[in-house]
């Protein structure tokens, strides 16, 4: 199960150097000069979880795997893009195939680095790329809905429900709104998402600041955050500049230089986490003596869409799922003492999973 989120942002925001940091290579190039990257570079990174390494301990698990999501460097977007500027047919192809955006917004001044627009303005960054989403994703309606009215006004039911949804995003986008905005029913969510529409899809606003700034921002990410507040959106402050340089460091120096810098831990594992939540995941968890592994469903998943992620065969043959809540795991030291308390659940096949579910499914082969 792959979910992917697009890192996406004017060119020299600091896409490329976060994308570095993420994967831990210096795959994407980071170079001061619009459209340094030209194909999305792509980077499965794992999902930052202690509760996987307390577990693992409990069990005495041999080896430990987490579960992963992917992030897509995306090349910058300038003004116009909407109309084929600058990269725009590329960039607008690359983010219809994400999940979720990571929007970079730059929030630090540095006289070495160039700017597209000649100025720092996060909030008008954020419109800018916000713009040419919403133009391309109405000029798309718009050539779509025209056949679709026909069919509807000659009775095509399906066609009528569809319109229906299209209609729906038409109003927003034409109001100057994104599609996301759009108040859905929960059987419409899923066939909405399907209609391709980049403003649908949710955003994080990564507020990229200076190294001096990296634990409590500064004043122009601040003004960013109040922004994303009133998106009701979700914002992470973060240097990528001091991602990177954790990234290239030997794991055993990284905690004194955390600490130097009041960090508690890198604001990649705060990254990563958000776009986890953004994309509406959660973790379960299989563990034994041979591993300790966490899995990824959506939220909302039964314990059979639970075993299906692990082999399709245990989703087809599914007959229950043996759970025991993370909480009562640790507080039991493991299976047996789960058990001994009383924590030890069959679930069958409408059992919505929790995050944090140990898990083990019994199915007919």
């Amino acid at each position: 199960m792959g979910f992917k989120c697009g890192i996406v942002g004017l060119p020299n925001v600091g896409k490329s150097t976060l994308f570095n940091a993420l994967t831990q290579t210096a795959a994407a190039q980071a170079a001061n000069y619009p459209f340094c990257t030209i194909e999305p570079n792509v980077g499965d990174v794992a999902v930052p979880d202690p509760r996987l390494d307390t577990l693992a301990k409990i069990a005495g698990s041999q080896e430990i795997i987490p579960t992963r999501i992917t992030f897509v460097d995306i090349a910058g977007l300038v003004r116009g893009a909407s109309k084929g500027e600058g990269l725009g047919n590329q960039f607008l192809a690359n983010i219809r195939e994400v999940d979720a955006v990571v929007h970079v917004l730059r929030c630090f001044e540095d006289d070495d680095i160039t700017h597209v627009d000649g100025k720092i303005d996060p909030i008008a960054d954020a419109e800018t790329v916000e713009t040419e989403l919403m133009l391309a994703d109405l000029e798309s309606m718009e050539k779509r809905v025209l056949p679709l009215e026909k069919k509807a006004k000659g009775g095509d039911k399906d066609s009528k429900e569809l319109l229906a949804l299209m209609t729906k995003a038409l109003v927003l986008l034409r109001d100057g709104k994104p599609a996301r905005l759009a108040e859905l029913t929960p059987e419409e969510r899923a066939p909405y998402s399907q209609l391709g529409l980049m403003t649908a899809k949710p955003v994080l606003y990564v507020l990229n600041v200076e190294e001096g700034s990296a634990a409590a921002g500064n004043s122009i990410s601040a003004r960013a955050e109040e922004m994303a507040k009133k998106q009701g959106a979700k914002a992470v402050v973060i240097s990528a500049k001091i991602e990177e340089e954790i990234a290239q460091m030997p794991a055993a120096d990284r905690g004194d230089f955390l600490d130097s810098l009041g960090l508690e831990e890198p604001g990649l594992n705060r990254l990563i986490r958000a776009g986890y939540e953004l994309l509406g995941l959660l973790t379960f968890f299989t563990v034994g003596p041979k591993e300790a592994r966490a899995w990824t469903v959506t939220a909302g998943s039964k314990a059979p869409q639970a075993a299906g992620v692990i082999h399709t065969d245990f989703e087809h043959g599914f007959i229950r799922a043996e759970t025991i809540a993370y909480g009562d795991y640790v507080a039991g030291k493991g299976e047996a003492g789960a058990r001994e308390a009383g924590k030890f659940r069959l679930e069958g096949k409408e059992y919505v999973v929790q995050d944090g579910d140990v898990m083990h499914f019994r199915f007919n082969t």
